[in-house]
């Protein structure tokens, strides 16, 4: 059975357990992962700049403190992706990890990103001008540049909580990584592959508008590799978690028109 995620796991209004140690948190139109270890945790992403009170409040939900997040791993380095790494780093010396080649992304010395007058030209439309109001209160139009940005150190698992698989899915951004979570039998997919935003038509798997994308028709490819993933479970940089045939999504987002 494929569609929404199981909505009785919902925890609370903003966060769905996804197993044990697994949750999926909702922040400003934007998600966030967090995987436990016992004591430990991983987080994956970390909201818009105005999400760290929200984002230190997910973590105390689960009966944990910001001291126990042991690395932030990044799917890529928009600013609603990254908006808490330099307050986690700098109060509690959290690092932060992501593929080599969105590092400079990360530092600001390269900006791979959809503009405001890209946003812009769509605010017309009612559900797009409410959300534009609210990611603009949230820190969208700042650029946070996250000087401590490092590299993950090895292929394979990482040595982290949850041991979090990286998977390099260029297109979004040049370092787009998706993140699979073999003991949940999910995949965090950042933003490439999403299933819900105010600026889609849509419910359900798929690419974000084209204009989002550094290089769209990387972006299209690399759902493929999204699409052999041994996992049933999408845990997206926006909307709902979602379970089904991950091939068969991966195969139908390719073929919508963005």
């Amino acid at each position: 059975m494929t569609g929404p995620f199981d909505a009785s796991l919902l925890a609370s209004h903003d966060m769905f357990r996804i197993g044990k140690d697994e949750f999926c948190v909702e922040g400003t139109a934007v998600n966030w992962i967090l995987l436990r270890e016992g004591r430990d945790l991983t987080l994956i992403d970390a909201g818009y700049p105005g999400d760290v009170a929200a984002l230190e409040a997910s973590i105390a939900e689960i009966g944990h403190r910001p001291e126990d997040v042991r690395a932030v791993l990044v799917t890529h380095a928009h600013v609603d992706h990254v908006g808490a790494l330099n307050h986690l780093h700098e109060r509690y010396g959290t690092p932060a990890l992501m593929h080599p080649d969105e590092v400079p992304n990360a530092t600001g010395e390269r900006h791979e990103s959809a503009t405001p007058t890209d946003v812009a030209k769509r605010a017309w439309r009612p559900a797009v001008a409410r959300w534009s109001l609210r990611i603009t209160r949230a820190g969208a139009t700042q650029h946070p540049v996250v000087a401590h940005a490092a590299a993950f150190a090895a292929d394979g698992p990482l040595d982290l909580p949850g041991r979090p698989v990286p998977v390099h899915v260029p297109g979004h951004t040049s370092g787009s990584t998706a993140y699979l979570l073999p003991e949940a039998g999910a995949v965090a997919t950042g933003d490439a592959l999403v299933t819900g935003h105010p600026l889609l038509r849509r419910p359900g798997p798929q690419l974000l508008p084209s204009f989002f994308d550094h290089d769209p028709d990387r972006a299209v490819a690399a759902l493929d590799v999204i699409g052999r993933l041994d996992a049933d479970l999408v845990l997206p940089g926006h909307g709902d978690p979602w379970r089904g045939d991950l091939a068969l999504a991966a195969t139908r987002a390719a073929r919508l028109d963005r």
